[in-house]
């Protein structure tokens, strides 16, 4: 993973949006558009067949849905604040990665919390409980900028100023006491989730992952006919002329 240009950041807000956290926040405004005018058959048709649904999931083999619930936001409150902590968070990971680096990062996260997420319920027996939202891959992101800019100071609930790996520590807190009390309607296993497959990813344990680099193969395709090409060239003049491998 390449390391970040600097490690202490003075403010995470940019006014700019690199490639990846620009088509995540516009894929995630569009789905909800659609979810808010479509009304409650739209809605109970993307909470069972695009959000995480055990039944759905085990029983019909939707094998999407890992990766489509992150996309699927039930409220206003729910997507703004999903969508600030991306820009937040997600803008200076992105501009040190590079948004194939950063996306690899966010979905392994995201997909990551929601197997967490659908393990659970299935052990206890919650079958018909939808799981929408993208705060797993969130608190990935969390992770990953406590980790690398800790120093930095950020906003608490984009009120209150606090260093970025003390955020991490008490964020991380009350998803893990809020996942053993009463149920609040919030998959606090998911965020845990995130933040794990997140931790081991930055150790490496995934060094061998890599993301489908479909541009990247196309021009090796190109690039391999040419070669087909000229060898049938020089072949029919007579095989004069390098040879090339």
């Amino acid at each position: 993973m390449r390391q970040p240009r600097y490690s202490d950041r003075t403010s995470t807000f940019y006014g700019y949006f690199p490639p990846g956290v620009k088509w995540l926040l516009i894929v995630n405004v569009a789905m909800f558009l659609l979810w808010y005018l479509g009304g409650a058959p739209v809605q109970l048709f993307m909470k069972t067949a695009l959000g995480l649904y055990p039944l759905a999931l085990l029983h019909e083999y939707y094998i999407w849905q890992p990766f489509t619930y992150l996309f699927v936001h039930g409220s206003i409150g729910h997507l703004l604040f999903n969508m600030l902590a991306l820009w937040m968070f997600g803008t200076p990971l992105e501009q040190d990665w590079g948004t194939r680096q950063f996306l690899k990062y966010y979905f392994l996260c995201g997909i990551g919390a929601g197997l967490c997420d659908i393990s659970v319920n299935v052990v206890f027996g919650h079958w018909d409980i939808p799981t929408i939202g993208a705060s797993g891959a969130l608190y990935g992101l969390l992770l990953a900028f406590g980790v690398l800019y800790p120093e930095t100071r950020v906003l608490m609930n984009f009120l209150f100023p606090i260093k970025a790996k003390y955020l991490v520590v008490i964020y991380g807190a009350i998803a893990l006491l809020s996942s053993v009390g009463e149920n609040s309607g919030v998959s606090n296993v998911a965020h845990l989730g995130g933040m794990l497959f997140g931790y081991l990813y930055l150790k490496g344990r995934w060094p061998a992952l890599r993301m489908p680099d479909a541009l990247g193969a196309y021009r090796q395709w190109k690039l391999q006919r040419a070669k087909r090409k000229f060898q049938v060239y020089m072949r029919k003049q007579g095989g004069r002329g390098p040879r090339v491998n």
